[in-house]
């Protein structure tokens, strides 16, 4: 993909959730910020319907709260106190939404005497159907959160990868392999692989090999952007894989 910009809107729907995109949304009236705010709340609407259903909220007040939440962003203008040097991206959105709900009767007195309220456009149909196939044993509403986030960004590293192969003409390559990426082995599946795209098992198993490390590199690429010190990527990968393991 050269030449491309990692931080746009991508013809596909996609944006790197970078900090170049979280700074653009300061600027509310530029058509990159209602694009940047666009991808944002696409993307992160369900970690926080998460951790709002794991702090005892209702589907249906989650929902609510989920809207109400980035909508309270947009009209208080809370882009505009992002600032890297402070932390990551992740963080100040969990703060935000503490800070909303510890003041959200505020909130909704406002909307109920009509005060300006920005539309925010999210879709939640099946939210709770994923909120009840989390994992069974109880984590905080806080690791609950980590653990979506980061399930989110793998989600969209897979979509970047396989945009990637696809425009090489692999797509079918990436989906035949895409099972070990997500850490599925099984040796048989080389030589079948091979098989059925004409190749010989140890080109696949390089293959394979090319795969992953480009996986790792794009993992280690998006998790850069959300950080504010590149010296932060280490531990912040180390972090988010704990949240999966926890």
């Amino acid at each position: 993909m050269s030449g491309s910009d990692p931080n746009r809107i991508s013809d596909g729907g996609w944006s790197t959730i970078s900090w170049t995109v979280v700074l653009q949304a300061r600027d509310q009236g530029s058509p990159q910020a209602q694009q940047a705010l666009a991808e944002l709340f696409r993307v992160y609407w369900y970690p926080i319907y998460t951790f709002l259903r794991r702090r005892g909220y209702p589907p249906d007040q989650a929902e609510d709260l989920t809207r109400g939440f980035f909508a309270d962003l947009l009209a208080r203008d809370s882009f505009k106190t992002v600032d890297p040097a402070k932390g990551r991206f992740r963080t100040f959105l969990l703060a935000s939404l503490e800070h909303f709900l510890a003041n959200r009767r505020a909130w909704e007195h406002r909307v109920k005497r009509g005060g300006r309220v920005h539309h925010v456009s999210i879709d939640l149909r099946g939210a709770e159907g994923r909120y009840l196939r989390e994992q069974a044993h109880e984590v905080t509403p806080e690791r609950l959160f980590e653990r979506r986030w980061t399930l989110t960004l793998l989600d969209h590293v897979l979509d970047r990868l396989e945009r990637e192969m696809i425009l090489k003409g692999k797509g079918g390559l990436f989906e035949r392999l895409k099972p070990a990426l997500m850490g599925v082995h099984d040796e048989a599946t080389y030589a079948l692989v091979g098989k059925d795209l004409g190749k010989t098992e140890s080109a696949i198993r390089v293959d394979a090999c090319r795969l992953q490390k480009r996986f790792r590199r794009l993992i280690y690429e998006e998790i850069e952007r959300t950080v504010a010190d590149p010296g932060q990527v280490d531990d912040e990968i180390n972090a988010l894989f704990l949240a999966l393991s926890s």
